[in-house]
């Protein structure tokens, strides 16, 4: 550090060089000609070789300057960006796994309400059912359908779920009793027990091991919603489709399920604007 040119010749040397002229860099820097003059023979003296060959109006660079600009563009240029990002607001990144049927229906409407709100945290959201991009630090925070245990993460409940039966209207006039099921196709989900449903109902049902599997309770939704089959469903993912009259809940019976979760590495404690996210989320799910 104990070499530095004087640092204010730099911009100079800089503007010259890129407009060949010492009184094209004066304009462009608002000073007058003389000053830049003054300040690259400075930094000339300072380096002991000439930067510039001079002509009437204009000026070249030497060997040695071209070199130097290299150089002395790059450490502006540097400079220039850290500068911005500095005086810029400071954003922070949150980035959202969501089960996709939660994400598309609850989620996304909340998410670009609290960013009007909050414009220095940038959301990005994807959609999984795992817990992999979560583990693999992939992503931030995820919305997640499933028991009270999270093993290696912290969990907030969101809402709790009671489950039943939906399918078409079509398909609905033909169901007058639960033991009708019998006849018809059973759309499953992994996460989704048509055992536990067929208990509350007074059936003594095994797991169905046939018919559509869906990973995704959306596509099932739009499959149900088409005339594929009967879906069991979580209430608040079904509630769109049963007030819009897509989808008709058949029987009155409905079981508790799991819950949704927002859940989290134990590292985003040390976010506050994460957490303040967190506790909004857990707000909006309970009012």
């Amino acid at each position: 550090m104990n070499d530095l040119p004087p640092l204010h010749t730099l911009p100079a040397f800089e503007a010259a060089a890129r407009l060949g002229s010492f009184l094209a860099a004066a304009q462009a820097l608002h000073l007058t000609p003389s000053a830049i003059s003054h300040r690259i023979r400075l930094l000339e003296e300072h380096l002991g070789q000439a930067l510039f060959e001079r002509r009437h109006r204009t000026v070249t660079l030497t060997p040695a300057g071209r070199r130097y600009l290299v150089v002395v563009r790059d450490a502006l240029l540097r400079l220039d960006e850290a500068s911005a990002q500095l005086r810029a607001p400071q954003q922070e990144r949150l980035r959202i796994s969501a089960a996709p049927a939660l994400g598309s229906r609850w989620l996304v409407a909340r998410v670009a309400a609290y960013q009007a709100q909050h414009p220095n945290l940038e959301f990005t959201l994807s959609t999984a059912t795992g817990l992999g991009p979560l583990l693999a630090g992939e992503a931030d925070i995820g919305l997640r359908y499933g028991e009270e245990e999270w093993p290696g993460l912290l969990a907030w409940k969101l809402f709790e779920e009671r489950i039943f039966p939906v399918c078409s209207p079509a398909l609905a006039a033909n169901l007058k009793q639960p033991a009708d099921l019998d006849h018809c196709r059973l759309l499953r989900h992994p996460l989704l027990s048509w055992q536990r449903w067929f208990a509350a109902a007074g059936l003594k049902r095994n797991e169905p091991t046939h018919g559509p599997r869906y990973e995704d309770a959306l596509l099932m939704l739009e499959g149900a919603a088409a005339g594929h089959g009967v879906a069991l469903m979580a209430g608040s993912l079904a509630a769109p489709y049963l007030s819009d009259g897509r989808l008709c809940q058949p029987f009155a019976t409905a079981c508790p399920d799991r819950s949704f979760y927002v859940v989290a590495p134990p590292a985003i404690q040390e976010r506050p604007a994460a957490m303040a996210f967190i506790r909004w989320l857990v707000r909006e799910a309970h009012d």
